[in-house]
């Protein structure tokens, strides 16, 4: 019987710190690249092109894409369907600032519904280099907010910006 106590305790617990454990995700990761701040932009601004460098693309050889609409311009939506490391889910180009920056959001559906907003930046450091800047935001819902007290899921997401960052600067120094 004390036993059963201290688990209720543990949950009991857990629950209320769930109240005040912030419930906002955000990650962002940048990177040098030694080219053109309008060649570079270019290429990113396509969301198609995020299947050659994005860490989450590597994670299931047969996903399956469906693109609708026209590739970077506001509207287009990239929707995946996969195993359980990708999920299923959905980005659609929200906004492009030409030469600067896309932002898009995420639906996710499985393995859990979730949203969150995405932004890729280039900035010229010079004529021959662009700082790209990767990042997102989003929010858990109460209770799982309360997975954050055992992982870190923006250090998480921050190493795969990390991966997909440094995948586009072999692709565009090629």
């Amino acid at each position: 019987m004390i036993v059963l106590y201290i688990i209720l305790g543990i949950i009991a617990a857990l629950l209320i710190a769930g109240l005040v454990i912030s419930k906002d995700i955000s990650a962002t990761k940048e990177i040098i690249i030694n080219k053109p701040v309008g060649e570079v932009f270019n290429y990113i601004k396509y969301l198609k092109n995020q299947q050659n460098y994005s860490k989450w693309a590597t994670l299931d050889p047969d996903m399956k894409n469906e693109f609708r609409g026209t590739d970077g311009q506001p509207g287009f939506v990239n929707s995946w369907s996969g195993n359980k490391k990708v999920g299923v889910g959905e980005q659609e180009i929200t906004a492009i600032e030409e030469g600067k920056a896309l932002h898009t959001d995420l639906r996710f559906i499985k393995p859990f519904k979730s949203f969150a907003k995405s932004t890729m930046t280039t900035t010229a450091i010079d004529v021959n280099s662009t700082k790209v800047t990767w990042g997102f935001a989003s929010k858990t819902n109460y209770p799982m907010n309360i997975m954050k007290l055992f992982m870190n899921m923006s250090e998480m997401v921050g190493k795969d910006f990390s991966t997909g960052l440094s995948n586009l600067k072999a692709i565009m120094e090629r």
